[in-house]
């Protein structure tokens, strides 16, 4: 599938107060369940870099209600973003990165969601060969990459045989982020903590 530019110019996340900037490690994992603020904590993450930023979107619009959430992303990060939609294959994207750039990759979810629709054998999934893709272009990419992921795996076991595979498949994707990353931050209600290195002081964004 295509990719997408959307150019703008400064916007709100990309204003810190006082000038000051944090430098951030090659990969850098933000870990949270649904509706945590890991997507909120990773933009101003990002932001606080003051580099120009490179959004990577995997989600897709297949109804009103991911539209909705989609334009609530939109309106929050504001301008000042380089859009590139990559449901799929997100290897051209991240190889598109310049080493002055930061990348923001939301979300690993949707996008080993849509890896798993696309098998040709929904009952037995190969995933290697996409996630082989996806940790050799993380690797080889010249700019700082924010990796942004759902935690599945703190509720029930599904009843839904398809769930349960996903939920495996999030979780051991996770384990091989969170190996690869220098800085893993969880977030839970809002409030971010460190799993692996040490929190950056992110300065306060207007």
């Amino acid at each position: 599938m295509g990719k997408r530019r959307i150019s703008a110019g400064p916007g709100p996340l990309g204003l810190l107060s006082g000038g000051m900037s944090i430098t951030l490690p090659p990969l850098t994992l933000v870990l949270g369940g649904a509706a945590s603020g890991k997507s909120h904590y990773a933009e101003h993450l990002v932001a606080a870099t003051a580099r120009p930023m490179v959004y990577i979107a995997t989600a897709q619009a297949f109804d009103g209600e991911m539209e909705a959430k989609i334009a609530r992303h939109q309106d929050r990060r504001g301008a000042g973003w380089r859009t590139i939609e990559a449901p799929g294959d997100v290897s051209p994207a991240l190889a598109d990165a310049d080493h002055n750039e930061v990348v923001l990759f939301d979300c690993a979810t949707m996008w080993l969601s849509n890896q798993l629709f696309a098998q040709p054998d929904p009952d037995h999934p190969d995933l290697s060969p996409a996630e082989a893709a996806l940790f050799s272009a993380l690797t080889s990419c010249a700019a700082p990459v924010v990796v942004v992921s759902n935690e599945v795996g703190a509720g029930i076991v599904p009843e839904n045989r398809l769930a349960r595979q996903f939920r495996q498949a999030q979780g051991e994707l996770n384990q091989r982020l969170a190996a690869r990353s220098d800085l893993v931050v969880g977030v839970m209600a809002g409030l971010p903590f460190a799993l692996k290195g040490s929190l950056p002081e992110v300065p306060q964004c207007r």
